[in-house]
């Protein structure tokens, strides 16, 4: 059983909904990482997203195209990215680990060697968000060889036939961006259309539905988790973590009261 299932099967088990908490690899420092990301687990974290930085992350709003920038000018590269879960590993083996990025350093690296030391460092999936579903059958067949899941991406503009693919092919689980736009546009989420777009996806898809993009604090990540399996935090988390002197600390104070309202 991949972690996936065995964290998925738990949360189902318990009635309880996910809660993934993103933040960028090497910010607010390359020591900080591990560190925040056991904190985030301490605090509630089910899975986490771990943002490989990236130059033109086009995807993404300015609170985590700064967060990017300062981690690349600190030396945060993918070899970074990896050693960071495989030191996390040592400590935790079970919270699943998704790298949430961009297609062209999975080129440069080659994608089997790319999902080969991915997956020896402890990785159990990753995000891809500039690889469309028409064009990731490739890429997709040399991660099932070495046991990497491709997590999907649908939206509100996603087309019906697009979606079937994508609720058909999901790994891991399906990750629904609440409105067309960038990461961090908390006032652009409509909590009350993007409910009835996951109603429909979590019928259809085999993989548990994450709702994600605008949720912000724990009244935006209740009012989401209605009506999916779970909830991505990313750009309040990575603002709220800029800067400060004790990132973990920082990190369990965001994140504890987003789990007490999904609990509640």
């Amino acid at each position: 059983m991949s972690r996936f299932e065995a964290k998925f099967s738990e949360l189902k088990a318990a009635g309880r909904k996910a809660l993934v908490p993103f933040i960028t690899a090497g910010d607010p420092s390359l020591e900080s990482t591990v560190p925040v990301m056991h904190a985030l687990v301490a605090a509630g974290a089910d899975v986490i997203e771990l943002g490989v930085p990236f130059s033109d992350p086009m995807a993404d709003g300015p609170v985590i195209q700064r967060s990017s920038e300062r981690a690349l000018a600190r030396g945060a590269g993918l070899r970074y990215v990896l050693e960071a879960v495989e030191v996390f590993r040592q400590q935790d083996d079970g919270t699943p680990i998704v790298l949430m990025g961009y297609l062209n350093p999975v080129e440069i690296h080659g994608a089997e060697r790319f999902a080969r030391e991915a997956v020896a460092a402890g990785v159990d999936g990753v995000l891809l968000v500039d690889l469309p579903p028409e064009e990731a059958e490739e890429t997709r067949a040399v991660f099932d060889r070495e046991g990497l899941a491709l997590i999907a991406l649908a939206s509100p503009t996603t087309s019906p036939e697009r979606l079937r693919t994508l609720c058909e092919t999901a790994q891991g689980y399906l990750y629904y961006v609440s409105f067309a736009g960038v990461t961090g546009a908390s006032d652009r989420l409509d909590i009350a259309a993007a409910g009835e777009r996951l109603k429909q996806l979590r019928t259809a898809s085999r993989v548990p539905v994450m709702a994600g993009f605008g949720i912000k604090d724990a009244a935006s990540a209740q009012a989401m988790a209605r009506d999916a399996d779970g909830v991505v935090v990313g750009s309040a988390l990575v603002a709220a973590l800029a800067d400060v002197a004790d990132a973990p600390a920082a990190a369990s104070s965001f994140l504890a009261p987003l789990r007490a309202a999904l609990d509640g």
